[in-house]
């Protein structure tokens, strides 16, 4: 009988890894709480009418890469694909919208798509969301917290903004059409993907990759040029608030973003240390999408990175964080009575030490073994009991690692000493 292994795309992620992402997420999370966002949690499992009303039917994550099946009523559900449209219904459902929100979330997404490095079936993401505001402060709000989250993680220098607008919803369709008209000019000239994305959605020609329809593009309408005067006065707003923050950027006027329901401000931070996966963070304006999921209309800004991507780059650019061993104190007990007084006394002291990493040996074992246990986790005091600690009412504490040349070697100290001789171990 074979093995079962995890489904293509969908990886396990072991142990040294997560000390990575609870670094990530940790630091994410006290970020954005600095900012006024809070925490929401929503179903990895969607309607996909929502998805389908969201991100439009038309799309490639729609028509490609969401994972919908039927469940026992005969409904139609998704795994989401992304975190957006959740967190509007759920804004909505929940009667959130009323006032001015910032939410924030994390969790896994999913698309069937080919598995690359950076780009998995299952994803993770960190998403921010702001409902409410209109004005362009908040889309310099959302910019300015996604460039502060660079310079925590040592990484500010490896990543780029790139910024655009695409207008309202009107000016956007006017674009459109003139793009149309003149690509299907040169409709042979374009590439196979080019070509069937003129017919459901043209805007994404602009993010294509090949050069020659990359040349083609240099003579095509430019979507600043429809812009509708409010998107102009925005866009300006936004770029005199990051420059007064001294963030810098460039302007990409072909930069749209893949999904139907962005308007006005969009932007990406892009990088060239992970290859051809060189976006790390998108997100943008959609002031439409709560009206068109059924609430009254709300404006929205956001943006969601990849958790997977940005550990690549971290490791790429050398600023993961410190490994952190899996023990502070390692608890050694040689034979029945020892291990009842081991297992007491490392209770108490989890009691008294809020946070300190306790190892409790376990299975039994030889002394030397238990020893070679303690020091392989990484642990800076063993605790010791044997047959003679237990006779005299004492405990041997063993220094693993130390800085202080002085505090070196094993002692052994009555019990009720040993939360003090303990701490003051562990302050060098």
């Amino acid at each position: 009988m074979s093995n079962i292994r995890a489904i293509r795309g969908m990886n396990d992620i072991l142990p040294d890894a997560t000390a990575i992402w609870q670094y990530v997420e940790a630091t994410v999370r006290e970020l954005v709480a600095s900012y006024g966002y809070a925490e929401i949690r929503m179903p990895i499992v969607e309607q996909t009418d929502l998805f389908k009303r969201s991100i439009g039917e038309v799309t490639d994550i729609v028509e490609k890469e969401m994972y919908s099946f039927d469940d026992r009523n005969g409904e139609s559900l998704t795994l989401r694909p992304e975190g957006t449209a959740g967190c509007v219904r759920a804004a909505i459902q929940n009667g959130l919208l009323n006032t001015t929100q910032r939410l924030w979330y994390a969790g896994p997404m999913f698309r069937y798509e080919r598995p690359q490095k950076g780009r998995q079936r299952q994803f993770h993401q960190i998403g921010v969301e702001a409902f409410g505001v209109a004005t362009p402060d908040m889309d310099a709000e959302v910019i300015l917290l996604s460039a502060r989250l660079w310079r925590l993680l040592g990484i500010s220098a490896d990543v780029q903004l790139q910024l655009n607008s695409i207008g309202s919803l009107e000016a956007r369709s006017a674009f459109r059409e003139a793009l149309v008209d003149y690509l299907q000019q040169h409709r042979e000239s374009l590439d196979e993907d080019s070509q069937r994305r003129l017919d459901s959605n043209p805007l994404r020609i602009l993010d294509s990759k090949n050069p020659a329809t990359q040349a083609l593009l240099d003579a095509a309408p430019a979507l600043g040029d429809y812009l509708d005067a409010e998107s102009r006065a925005d866009y300006a707003r936004v770029k005199e608030l990051l420059d007064a923050a001294g963030v810098t950027y460039t302007e990409n006027p072909r930069l749209v973003r893949g999904l139907d329901y962005y308007n006005k401000t969009v932007f990406e931070w892009v990088t060239d240390r992970l290859g051809a996966q060189g976006t790390v963070c998108a997100g943008g304006r959609y002031d439409g999408l709560v009206e068109q999921l059924g609430g009254k209309p709300v404006p929205g800004m956001g943006f969601a990175m990849g958790i997977e991507r940005l550990v690549l780059l971290l490791e790429a650019c050398e600023q993961l964080p410190p490994v952190v061993a899996a023990a502070d104190v390692y608890v050694v007990a040689y034979g029945d009575a020892a291990q009842r007084e081991a297992v007491a006394a490392s209770e108490q002291l989890r009691d008294v030490f809020a946070g300190l990493r306790i190892v409790q040996h376990t299975g039994g074992g030889s002394f030397k073994s238990q020893m070679k246990k303690a020091d392989k986790s990484g642990a800076r005091v063993a605790l010791i009991w044997g047959e003679d600690e237990v006779a005299a009412g004492t405990v041997s504490l063993k220094t693993l690692r130390s800085r202080n040349d002085a505090q070196q070697g094993q002692q052994s100290v009555a019990r009720e000493q040993l939360e003090e001789t303990l701490r003051a171990l562990l302050a060098d």
